[in-house]
């Protein structure tokens, strides 16, 4: 009976940790406002990647290892991603000083 509840108790913060944005590599940042990222999942060799201000971006993927994989200024809303292999990827875009972190999942 313990272990049943210790799974459901595992179970349950890991998917609700899984629910947070977090700060990649504890750098302390603001959101970008109006920051969207998608299709997410990624079936496809492009994402969009959408800000309010829709200005230059400055985009880092990381891999599950936290090596960098791809670096790319944007200032369209279209990021190439066509050099991922399928996996989960952490988006990190920069834009007026702002950052915002987002996980990526390449299919």
């Amino acid at each position: 009976m313990r272990i049943t509840y210790f799974m459901l108790l595992l179970v349950f913060t890991i998917s609700m940790s899984a629910q947070d944005s977090f700060d990649f590599q504890n750098q302390k940042t603001e959101e970008i406002p109006g920051f969207k990222l998608y299709p997410n999942p990624a079936f496809n060799d492009v994402v969009n990647v959408i800000t309010r201000d829709n200005q230059l971006k400055q985009v880092k993927v990381y891999d599950v290892f936290g090596k960098i994989v791809l670096t790319e200024q944007i200032s369209k809303s279209n990021l190439n991603i066509s050099r991922l292999v399928p996996g989960v990827y952490v988006l990190q875009v920069t834009e007026n000083k702002k950052t915002s972190n987002r996980k990526l999942v390449v299919k």
